[in-house]
């Protein structure tokens, strides 16, 4: 009788085990938040399939220098004003981080109780803040300088290989000031957001992953910033409107073949102050947009045509001070996570099915400066 008890004491210590190694593991689930310090690395935290809830598992260097201090009129707590300068790949194996300060891309290698450093490689310019990834193309916004883009081949062991002939300058030239690079939905179009142009810049890429010269598209509102896409077409750009109060908007586009945008919806306006980061779940039916200037998300629903409609001006209230900035959500679209730079955490929500949000907790602590979140 001892024994048989013993031996049931000792299984279910096992099973308990098993299970906590398998809520804290990357491979079945992370949230990823790059510090952008001098000393440059990224925080690795496991994600716990039933709840939401992290767990700091790593912090790996990425043996590059970030930076920290945002360059005016960019404010204090938005250190790159970009969306992408940390991002995953479609089959949760890497993760690629900008060095904005010593002007290169590093690719880490996700593992199950951490991440480990692959290699780095310079990014074709100076400052480099988004990327943008689609099978084996990335493509980098370098914003220093004379803005530009600049293509990579990825290896199967996740390294990057400079794509000759791949670079591409900016419609706007050194006073373009970029936010996001990005792919459309098939793969053969590249899309930039110029806030200080009020402009949206397309480049089609060849199958060899090379860039053609860009076209201008004149943004529907001022300050376009973020961008998502949706897999029937649909472009969904955020509109910070120079951060005047209550004015923040976003604006729906449908992509064409030949670079051009049509406008579906024209800045749907959500009465907050400062949409910069957006990102579209179920298929591009709902987005989210964090507002920094009113310490709030907002949310919106799409039909097949790409036109929107304020679902919720407050999703959800991030608190005083807190300043949200990049969002990112899980593939299965349950769960919702935040860069908070004002308090210097990573807010955590659960999507529901109205377009509301609910908060699950506050997690981690991020030091100043840190831009740059991605989830599976």
């Amino acid at each position: 009788m001892r024994k048989s008890f013993v031996l049931f004491v000792l299984m279910l210590t096992a099973a308990a085990s098993y299970g906590q190694i398998r809520q804290n593991n990357l491979k079945a689930g992370g949230v990823y938040v790059l510090t952008n310090q001098v000393q440059n690395s990224v925080m690795a935290f496991a994600r716990r399939p039933n709840d939401g809830t992290l767990v700091l598992m790593d912090t790996e260097s990425t043996q590059g220098a970030g930076n920290p201090v945002a360059i005016p009129p960019d404010p204090p707590t938005d250190a790159l004003a970009s969306q992408g300068s940390l991002i995953i790949d479609e089959d949760n194996e890497y993760l690629y981080a900008v060095n904005a300060a010593s002007n290169e891309i590093t690719t880490l290698e996700i593992r199950p109780r951490g991440l480990e450093f692959v290699g780095k490689v310079p990014s074709g310019g100076t400052r480099p803040i988004s990327m943008a990834l689609c099978e084996d193309v990335l493509y980098v916004l370098n914003e220093g300088g004379t803005p530009n883009i600049t293509g990579f081949h990825v290896a199967e062991d996740g390294s990057l290989t400079a794509i000759p002939g791949s670079t591409q300058l900016l419609v706007g030239g050194a006073s373009a000031d970029p936010a996001q690079v990005g792919f459309s939905a098939d793969g053969s179009m590249l899309i930039v957001t110029e806030k200080m142009g009020n402009r949206i810049d397309t480049y089609r890429v060849d199958k060899n992953g090379v860039a053609g010269p860009p076209t201008a598209n004149a943004s529907a509102g001022m300050t376009p910033f973020g961008f998502a896409v949706s897999g029937t077409g649909g472009l969904f750009v955020s509109e910070a409107f120079g951060a005047m109060p209550g004015e923040a908007a976003v604006s729906s586009y449908l992509t064409s073949p030949l670079g051009m945008f049509n406008v579906a919806s024209p800045s749907v306006r959500n009465g907050q102050t400062a949409s910069c980061w957006v990102v579209a779940i179920n298929c591009g039916r709902s987005i989210f947009v964090s507002n920094t200037g009113s310490a709030t998300i907002s949310s919106y629903r799409s039909n097949r045509g790409a036109a929107i409609e304020l679902v919720n001006p407050v999703a959800a209230n991030t608190g005083a001070g807190s300043a949200p900035i990049d969002i990112a959500a899980t593939e299965n679209g349950h769960f919702l996570y935040v860069t908070q730079s004002g308090a210097h955490n990573i807010g955590a929500y659960r999507d529901g099915v109205d377009g509301s949000l609910t908060k699950i907790g506050d997690f981690g602590t991020l030091p100043m400066g840190a831009q740059g979140i991605a989830a599976k």
